[in-house]
């Protein structure tokens, strides 16, 4: 199955996309694309409108949806160990907390080798730039930098855990 996402800027008419915006055969040779080198996902933005692709296991299946790019995309379906993980970062979430999020897909990793210490531990106050974290996507090793300055509550990611775009990963109590 390959799920289609299409997003218009707010106040686009949805209604009548015009000739020189991605067409149905662009989309179909994106999908030869993905199928030919193995891709499962691929995001594409041109003039405004935004396009992702996104393969599942059964065979293809084509969902068009139109909605402003301003919109939040629908949380994924996930499986009952991680819901649990997001039932307990919500009520840890709604103490207040700044939330440190994963900005992409890959494996989490707390320190930089298997034998060096963690970049940061529960309790430890960081700066801002410091990193916190790697996450480790296709091969390449992504140092996660703070943005704030605080006190880390609490991880809520085991090392080498795989993670999700947008995934909580540290609770940070900004003391403000």
């Amino acid at each position: 199955m390959i799920r289609v996402i299409m997003s218009m800027p707010a106040g686009a008419d949805n209604e009548n996309l015009e000739e020189d915006e991605m067409n149905i055969k662009e989309i179909k040779d994106m999908i030869t694309l993905m199928n030919e080198n193995g891709l499962v996902e691929i995001e594409i933005e041109k003039d405004g409108l935004k396009l992702r692709l996104k393969k599942g296991n059964a065979g293809i299946q084509q969902d068009f949806s139109v909605m402003p790019i301003q919109q939040a995309p629908a949380a994924p379906a996930v499986s009952q160990p991680h819901q649990a993980q997001h039932a307990k970062e919500a009520d840890l979430s709604t103490k207040g907390f700044i939330e440190i999020k994963s900005p992409m897909v890959g494996t989490f990793y707390m320190a930089p080798s298997p034998d060096a210490p963690p970049y940061v531990q529960e309790g430890q106050n960081i700066d801002v730039g410091q990193v916190v974290c790697i996450v480790e996507a296709m091969k390449l090793m992504n140092e996660i930098k703070s943005e704030i300055k605080g006190r880390v509550v609490k991880i809520l990611v085991e090392n080498a855990d795989p993670v999700e775009y947008g995934q909580t990963l540290f609770l940070i109590d900004s003391g403000k």
